[in-house]
């Protein structure tokens, strides 16, 4: 039977200088007066998170190449934010004349690689924690010592859902259970076998902490998920867990190679 899902927001100070992070989680937790057992799911901004690592850029100090300002050019872009892109994206596929690439980072899909401008002093960028997975993993270790629990970590970003208004929740990285829940090859309500259905367990946790952390000025870039139905494992996790080859992607496949010709028409025989 499924059962009730609370999320609890923490606050935290605001920050713009590196600054340790488990402990000011730590502190957040305390002065909230929630403490941490069995099945519980932290999430984490990955912005605080990174601005905890020093991952803080000027915008000043950047020095676009032509390349850059060719593509800041076409897309009506920052030629500093465009080289950044160029240098922490995994893959470009194209942009918008509304000043944004669309990039591939850590598996995910985002514009310019996940640099961020907003909730840090103006004539700087944030870029995406060095290494999400294995700080997921690092703040997990941290919080099950000082609880002496078993618990899930996410790392939280916002994430623009094709086709859509508005930004969502999505987990850039993950640690202590299984970020996908596997339905394939077990029943619907009517018999029917399940055969592609996959449940972004993670991504669906992180909507949720999304909801509650907010996006302006609410500071609170922590969250407690208490009652998810998660699978734990201490196995170690990366992006292959959660992001599906492109030949398999319905987005990337369908406007890059699965492109329909020009010339078909509906109905065409």
């Amino acid at each position: 039977m499924p059962q009730p899902l609370t999320v609890f927001p923490l606050r935290a100070p605001v920050r713009s200088q590196p600054f340790d992070l488990i402990t000011t989680l730590r502190s957040s937790l305390n002065s909230a007066a929630i403490g941490l057992g069995d099945g519980d799911v932290v999430a984490v901004s990955s912005k605080y998170a990174a601005i905890a690592e020093g991952r803080i850029v000027e915008l000043a100090a950047i020095q676009p190449t032509a390349q850059a300002r060719q593509l800041a050019q076409r897309y009506q872009m920052d030629a500093a934010i465009t080289q950044l892109a160029l240098e922490e994206a995994d893959h470009i596929f194209g942009g918008i004349e509304l000043g944004f690439l669309l990039t591939t980072k850590g598996g995910v899909l985002s514009p310019n690689a996940g640099l961020d401008r907003s909730n840090i002093p103006s004539g700087k960028a944030v870029l995406l924690p060095e290494a999400p997975f294995q700080l997921a993993e690092t703040i997990r270790a941290a919080l099950q010592e000082s609880f002496d629990c078993r618990l899930g970590v996410i790392l939280t970003d916002s994430w623009l859902m094709p086709g859509r208004y508005g930004t969502t929740g999505i987990a850039i990285a993950m640690a202590g259970f299984q970020p996908i829940k596997d339905e394939r090859g077990k029943q619907d309500l009517f018999g029917n076998a399940m055969t592609v259905t996959q449940i972004g367990v993670a991504d669906s946790l992180a909507v949720c902490a999304q909801v509650v952390m907010g996006e302006r000025d609410e500071a609170t870039p922590f969250a407690v998920a208490r009652g998810a139905d998660i699978e734990f494992t201490d196995a170690p996790l990366s992006a292959d867990a959660v992001s599906i080859p492109w030949r398999h992607c319905i987005y990337i496949e369908s406007l890059t190679l699965g492109l329909i010709p020009l010339d078909a028409r509906a109905g065409a025989h």
